[in-house]
């Protein structure tokens, strides 16, 4: 296998040690280091023959004999530096942890697969054999059915309130630094029981000590699996702890002495110890004498020389998956970092201007007062509960060509409103986006509803307008008139440009209009509705109204009334997460499963695999292909899901694959 040629970003310890473990392998070189001075990195290239310093983490990157970096500087620059790297068109290893926190991992490895580079978490006891060997024994059944894990990493450092290990501005604390490890190493355990790769705790539970500084000197957690597993993993800064794994079983318990660094303690070479119940410990030598940073490098090495962009070592859903748990246990003794704070997230995780580069191309359409042109795509603001995940959901969003935000009063008891606020503001891109918000809904759905709410919600998104404004639901005890009057006051002061109603019928829409032009007052422009292939067989909350009915389709069509499409893709319905057999998910199976959907979803994935596309692509290329105006709202969670949603603005249907796919005429 080939030879990576490698620079080092950064010149801390870890990359000293990474450095020189290149010299002691024939699949890898250090071509080049980067530091924030050139003197650093001047002195760091000295110890490597035909090393080439450079005096800025650019030049690194734009150095064209490096063809992988290792991302070597502190936690809060990993991410940033990470995309770069792979924007730069160069492979991706970076130091653990991969970014302050879930979302920046997600923003990492987008950014690789969206240029075609290897990227892995620098988990290098993952690629040693006394990992592999221990899993082993663990997935034979060495010592029977697991049912605990005890995992430690933790260390006494001499307080310094700057250091990168108490700073909170470095990401300080053990939880990130060390505390990643007995968490990684409880998931990959968990799921060699399960028979997968990993497995991701189903619960968490952490009591811990913030210092002065505000982040964990000591903290421990509980992970319970879905499989019955229970973890406890503690970490330090401040405390000596054992540093050892134990497995234990129903026949024994698996011991390793030194997990993270096999040949610890005077050691060339790793040991497992099984002790079965009544019998002598069992000491298991694991022969490696490399260098554990040289495995790693030769591991990543072979991965590249093979095309491959992730290994099973690491994978990118095995690091998603542990960022989210040191989330969780963060969360759970109340750290969070002061640059994670609403007000703080002023930048772009890669660390650039907030710039659109769709990668496909995005449909826009107006209506009505808006007087701006409208993504086709519509980014619900729904689950958001953190800065760090929002503003890296919403400039993702943005920067593939999306503009239009859809909240409402009732969201999050107003937490997705003031993120989506604090966001607009951090990126001073207010007037450049469409921002639809909703009010008065049940059972405060009254017209003098409108006013306190609207006002709030305007005071949580730090703006002066919506540039559409729904009335959430419908009060038939209500006349139509009195909403038009008491929306047209906010008409008239500019709060609103725009309005509808959501989940509203075609006749009261209808109503409401013949009062506003009886009056002379703005109407109804707008509709929010259900409408997706699969058509809605019962409200998935009370009130719920769908516009999938001929009937709707025909009046949005003769009156030209845009339609806000919520749970365009029907939930999951056009994913694994649904199936005649599949009823975990009883808010699916109330609102989805009947046999004309089954029918509907059965040809959407036929017509998917003649088309080489996902089934959820087919379903939402149906909503968008309507020959009124439609547009998508979408509530992704994760980047690949947004990915996944623009993915289907490129998947041309015809009239007659719409008819067939609704069950309307056949192919």
């Amino acid at each position: 296998m080939g030879s990576i040629k490698w620079g080092i970003l950064g010149t801390g310890s870890i990359a000293k040690q990474f450095a020189k473990a290149l010299q002691t392998t024939d699949k890898g070189t250090l071509a080049a280091v980067g530091s924030r001075s050139q003197e650093s990195a001047d002195k760091f290239a000295a110890h490597g023959d035909g090393t080439t310093p450079h005096g800025s983490y650019e030049s690194l990157l734009n150095d064209p004999a490096v063809e992988a970096v290792y991302i070597a500087n502190p936690h809060p620059g990993h991410a940033e530096w990470a995309i770069k790297t792979a924007r730069a068109g160069k492979h991706v290893l970076c130091e653990k942890p991969i970014g302050m926190n879930h979302a920046e991992a997600m923003a990492i490895f987008n950014a690789a697969e969206e240029n075609g580079v290897f990227a892995m978490e620098a988990f290098m006891y993952r690629c040693h054999p006394q990992t592999k060997k221990a899993i082993d024994l663990i997935r034979d059944g060495a010592i029977g059915d697991v049912r605990m894990i005890r995992a430690s990493f933790g260390f006494e450092a001499p307080f310094d309130a700057n250091s990168r290990l108490f700073s909170n501005a470095l990401g300080g604390g053990g939880i990130l630094d060390v505390g990643c490890y007995p968490v990684s190493m409880s998931r990959l355990v968990a799921g060699a029981v399960q028979g997968v790769p990993f497995l991701d705790p189903v619960r968490v539970k952490a009591v811990g000590e913030l210092g002065e500084t505000g982040v964990d000197q000591w903290t421990a957690a509980t992970m319970q699996f879905e499989n019955g597993i229970v973890a406890q993993v503690s970490t330090a800064v401040s405390v000596w702890l054992d540093n050892t794994v134990t497995v234990f079983g129903d026949k024994g318990q698996l011991h390793l002495p030194a997990p993270w660094h096999p040949a610890q303690h005077g050691k060339t070479f790793g040991e497992v110890v099984l002790t079965h119940h009544g019998k002598k410990p069992e000491s298991m030598k694991v022969d490696e004498t490399r260098n554990i940073y040289a495995v790693e490098a030769e591991v990543i090495a072979d991965a590249i020389a093979s095309g491959r962009q992730q290994t099973d070592e690491m994978s990118w859903n095995d690091t998603l998956g542990n960022m989210a748990t040191l989330d969780a246990w963060r969360s759970q003794i109340r750290l969070t970092y002061d640059a994670e704070r609403p007000k703080a997230v002023t930048r772009t995780v890669h660390g650039g201007p907030l710039k659109v580069v769709p990668v496909d191309p995005m449909p826009y359409r107006s209506f009505g007062k808006v007087n701006k042109q409208i993504s086709r795509l519509v980014m619900g603001c729904d689950n958001q509960v953190t800065m760090p995940h929002a503003a890296v959901m919403f400039d993702d969003f943005v920067e593939r060509g999306g503009n239009c935000f859809d909240t409402a009063h009732l969201y999050g008891e107003g937490i997705m409103e003031k993120l989506l606020g604090q966001w607009m503001t951090n990126r001073g891109i207010r007037d450049e986006l469409v921002v639809i918000g909703k009010g008065a809904h049940s059972p405060n759905c009254f017209p003098q509803t409108v006013t306190p709410e609207l006002i709030e919600s305007l005071d949580r998104l730090q703006t002066d307008y919506v540039d559409v404004y729904f009335l959430h639901r419908d009060n038939l005890d209500v006349p139509v008139g009195e909403f038009v009057d008491a929306i047209n006051e906010h008409v008239a002061a500019g709060r609103i440009k725009a309005y509808g109603g959501s989940n509203w019928t075609a006749e009261r829409i209808d109503e409401a209009n013949a009062y506003a032009d009886s009056k002379g007052l703005l109407g109804f422009e707008a509709v929010s509705n259900n409408f997706s292939l699969a058509r809605m067989e019962n409200p998935v909350w009370p009130g719920c109204i769908a516009a999938s009915e001929d009937a709707y389709r025909d009046w949005l069509t003769k009156n030209e009334i845009a339609l806000m499409c919520w749970s365009s893709q029907a939930r999951g319905f056009f994913t694994d997460r649904a199936g005649p057999d599949k009823k975990d998910d009883m808010e699916l199976v109330n609102a989805w499963y009947s046999d004309a959907n089954f029918e509907r979803r059965k040809r959407c994935y036929e017509l998917a695999g003649q088309k080489g596309v996902a089934p959820v692509h087919i379903a939402l290329a149906y909503v968008l292909a309507q020959p009124f105006e439609p547009f998508a709202l979408i509530g992704p969670r994760t980047i690949a899901e947004t990915k996944s949603s623009f993915e289907a603005l490129t998947v041309p249907l015809t009239e007659q694959e719409i008819g067939w796919l609704d069950l309307r005429a056949e192919a």
